[in-house]
């Protein structure tokens, strides 16, 4: 699903009802209004109830529920007496992508489901389409010039909110001087859409596009190095970007090892059809996650208690959130991943408001055991 950190657009989403309790996604005409979720409801993992308007310590693993208040946390706030990184941005184009070339769906289509098969969708107008991007790269006053940098890759950018609160993190020594590089997608949304191709599609190609295209570009423009130690690189997004976040590390443990949700579209949504993840980003809490060998990642993910339900035609029982971020919290701790997992009460799809509250533990969280500079005595 479409979304975009600095944005206040309205996401529309469309849901079913559905009992806390039950597990499958009954058929049927989407509502405006996703269901409330219980996170006690049978089948969903225990977590440990937090005080309202508090977090998570940043040093535990574990799941979490969030109470229904989310003020923001005063370091996501931009602030005088802290020194300010230096944002810059730089535009690609399609034309100069081995890897997207780029595709675009007809405006006011979507697809219909396969009748022989639910979980896939046939996509007609779907076609080739040129696009251009902004990467938006954050580099902390802190950073020093020469040296390799830790770094941090956003889906949907620009993301000024992070900027901010890495401000605020970096100058309290909370977590390493980082580089903040904010991709933007290449457009439109879900099955069809160069967004969706790039996020939703199960293997390493949107990795490799960001190491030989987006980082390169990135260091020689900014006069910047990008550390090649997978421990200091880390992912992070929202819906189909918190899926794509973890696709890079894991299909490339290798590169990136630190990963950073807000409703992950662990959901059937990639488009073209891969008999080999037939159901798309589901099939890491029902098959990847449970049936490979532990990967050396490190997970902070959110789900919201009003998320995504049935949002499209497809009626697949692959298209609920909720259900896919619980399984994902459990399939994760049952194979010892080091995993932080927030239910939000009062929480829609990507919600801003959590964002806000939490990202500053999110983030202190994702880096732990990271070397932090010492503060100045």
């Amino acid at each position: 699903m479409n979304f975009s950190y600095p944005s206040a657009l309205a996401i529309l989403i469309f849901a079913i009802s559905l009992a806390p309790s039950q597990r499958p996604v009954p058929s049927g005409t989407p509502s405006r209004v996703p269901p409330t979720r219980d996170p006690h409801a049978a089948g969903f993992v225990t977590g440990t109830e937090l005080a309202d308007g508090t977090v998570p310590p940043a040093e535990e693993d574990g799941n979490f529920i969030l109470g229904p208040t989310h003020t923001p946390a005063r370091e996501t706030l931009s602030r005088p007496d802290v020194s300010h990184g230096v944002v810059s941005e730089l535009i690609l184009s399609s034309v100069d992508s081995k890897f997207y070339p780029g595709i675009a769906r007809d405006p006011g289509t979507f697809g219909t489901s396969d009748p022989n098969d639910p979980a896939k969708l046939i996509v007609t107008t779907s076609h080739p389409a040129r696009y251009t991007r902004r990467v938006t790269v954050y580099v902390p006053k802190q950073y020093l010039a020469g040296t390799a940098a830790p770094f941090i890759v956003g889906a949907d950018g620009p993301d000024p909110l992070l900027f901010n609160t890495l401000d605020n993190l970096i100058a309290e020594h909370r977590v390493p001087a980082m580089i903040a590089i904010s991709i933007s997608n290449g457009g439109g949304d879900a099955q069809g859409s160069e967004r969706g191709l790039e996020y939703d599609t199960m293997s390493g190609r949107y990795a490799d596009f960001v190491e030989q295209e987006v980082l390169p570009a990135v260091e020689s423009r900014f006069h910047v190095k990008l550390t090649h130690d997978p421990d200091g690189r880390a992912t992070m997004g929202g819906s189909s970007g918190g899926s794509c976040a973890l696709i890079m590390a894991w299909y490339h443990p290798e590169l990136y090892r630190r990963v950073l949700t807000y409703s992950g579209t662990y959901v059937n949504q990639q488009w073209p059809y891969d008999p080999q993840t037939p159901r798309g980003a589901w099939e890491f809490h029902e098959h990847l996650i449970p049936d490979s060998p532990r990967k050396p990642l490190r997970l902070w993910l959110e789900v919201g208690d009003r998320d995504l339900l049935n949002p499209n035609v497809m009626r697949d029982n692959f298209h609920d959130w909720v259900l896919a971020n619980e399984d994902m919290a459990r399939v994760l701790a049952a194979k010892g991943h080091h995993c932080q997992f927030l239910f939000a009460r009062n929480a829609g799809h990507t919600d801003r408001t959590v964002k806000e509250q939490t990202l500053p533990e999110a983030l202190e969280y994702l880096w732990e055991g990271y070397p932090v500079a010492p503060r100045n005595r």
